[in-house]
């Protein structure tokens, strides 16, 4: 999508948030700083909440707040972490040479938990998704927390708690994340609708909060893709754009496979897709950027953006549409 994504276009402050109690905690943590566990389902707005903690809290968030996506993270090549304009200054080319991978991941969690703050008393690092770390990892998570628990509050985000060793959980205050109510999700929808000007009813938004089931950035972007395709949020409308797909379930279990490394599972379904189900090659990454929008971050939405606009000029020129969908998919599970 080229536009802004309305995810962030509209990032919520803390009282714009919908569950009260996620509120109440984090302004806790405004006036008394501590390492927080923030967790919860997919979508239910836990990213958004930490970011709404770390404007609050920072006079310099750009610098103050640091955010690490943990499956990007810990996916990057060490050429990569290097190259990373958030870690670049603190990994020289020898060290990347010498190090191994999980080495340098250790240089740099340490490293970006002890550069003094620019402002204020503490700078924040946030951890997200951190279901995916392991364990040697975690260990060596804790005892930086341990030694910088003065200068560098942690916030992790999580949407399995029990995932984490349990000295980080004793060393963190659980904030729990519950996932909107359908009622919590309109209120949501209609103050963004009417902050972009788009033309609205109420029938339309109920559609579009009971499409996203609980689900806040599914049914953001849901609501953004309405308004783009059709112009107008009604139930019609709403419809039209979310309703008329029937591969979400299929694209999400080959997005899965690919993650998992499970290519040969992810192709089968391609096939399906392609060759059972008569989809073209251009339908299918159409559908897959869309199911993606509500499942990635914005900078993995990013590089998958890019990855399909390399795709979708060979695509146009009619070549083999198996072969150029599989090599999106091999780079997925890369």
């Amino acid at each position: 999508m080229d536009t802004p994504l309305w995810t962030e276009e509209h990032a919520p402050e803390i009282d714009d948030l919908p569950q009260s109690g996620v509120r109440e905690s984090l302004w806790r943590a405004v006036d008394e700083p501590l390492n927080l566990v923030v967790h919860g389902p997919r979508g239910s707005g836990k990213t958004a909440a930490v970011r709404a903690l770390a404007r609050e809290t920072h006079a310099d968030p750009d610098n103050d707040f640091v955010e690490i996506n943990v499956d990007d993270f810990f996916g990057m090549t060490k050429k990569e972490l290097s190259e990373d304009p958030r870690f670049s200054s603190f990994i020289t080319s020898e060290r990347r040479r010498e190090s191994s991978k999980a080495d340098l991941i250790n240089h740099v969690l340490k490293e970006s938990a002890s550069y003094s703050p620019v402002s204020g008393e503490y700078k924040t690092i946030l951890l997200d998704n951190a279901e995916s770390i392991r364990e040697d990892f975690q260990q060596a998570l804790r005892r930086v927390m341990e030694k910088y628990y003065e200068t560098t509050q942690f916030v992790i985000a999580t949407r399995q708690p029990s995932a984490l060793i349990p000295p980080i959980r004793s060393r963190c205050f659980p904030v729990p994340v519950r996932a909107p109510t359908h009622d919590e999700t309109v209120d949501v929808l209609r103050s963004v609708v009417e902050d972009e000007g788009v033309e609205h009813d109420e029938d339309g938004l109920e559609y579009v909060a009971g499409y996203a089931d609980g689900d806040l950035r599914t049914a953001l972007l849901s609501a953004q893709t309405t308004a783009e395709t059709e112009g107008e949020i009604t139930m019609e409308t709403a419809y039209e754009a979310l309703g008329e797909v029937g591969t979400d379930d299929r694209v999400e279990e080959m997005l899965d496979d690919a993650e998992a490394g499970e290519f040969t599972d992810a192709r089968t379904t391609l096939d399906d897709l392609l060759v059972d189900e008569g989809y073209s090659g251009e339908e299918v990454m159409k559908d897959l950027l869309r199911v993606a929008r509500s499942r990635y971050e914005a900078d993995r939405l990013a590089r998958l953006h890019q990855l399909a606009g390399e795709i979708d000029m060979d695509l146009k020129e009619g070549t083999n549409e198996r072969l150029h969908v599989s090599h999106l998919l091999s780079k997925l599970a890369e």
